[in-house]
């Protein structure tokens, strides 16, 4: 299973990630990890609806996903995994290292503690301290709204 993109995107699967990043990237699978959105029927539902025919989604709590990305290794499928929050994605990433090389910030919105540091991603002090520790065991981070623009790395938001 190749995967294609491991995104931070507090909005998860929105028209920027199924058009901007699924459409031109061949995306066939993304994997949603929230332990909210995987609680609630509900909340799958709506993902379900944003998603075009001809994409998996699959929707897994944090403590499920690293075995769930086990079992999707099998596949492949090009995946796009997902996260609302930084430290789910890092969560992930070290249960996971050889899966999660790169990580992608693509949609972190202002709130309490908050610094913007572009104009979609806004970063406490922790999640960029955890950031720059992710990023010196090796793991490529980088902030990208849309696949056609430039990547900003890590140390240029710090």
């Amino acid at each position: 299973m190749p995967i294609v993109v491991a995104r931070v995107d507090d909005r998860l699967v929105h028209g920027q990630v199924v058009i901007g990043w699924c459409r031109p990237l061949k995306i066939n699978r993304i994997l949603l990890v929230d332990d909210a959105v995987a609680a609630s029927e509900f909340e799958q539902e709506l993902y379900r609806m944003a998603v075009p025919e001809g994409i998996g989604l699959d929707v897994v709590s944090t403590g499920e996903a690293p075995e769930h990305l086990d079992r999707l290794a099998a596949l492949a499928d090009r995946t796009l995994v997902i996260t609302a929050t930084v430290a789910a994605m890092i969560a992930l990433q070290q249960a996971r290292p050889r899966l999660l090389q790169n990580l992608n910030l693509g949609g972190i919105h202002d709130g309490t503690d908050r610094r913007e540091r572009l104009r979609y991603i806004y970063l406490t002090a922790a999640e960029a301290e955890a950031l720059a520790a992710v990023e010196r065991t090796g793991v490529s981070i980088s902030a990208q709204d849309l696949p056609t623009t430039r990547p900003v790395p890590l140390e240029d938001l710090l």
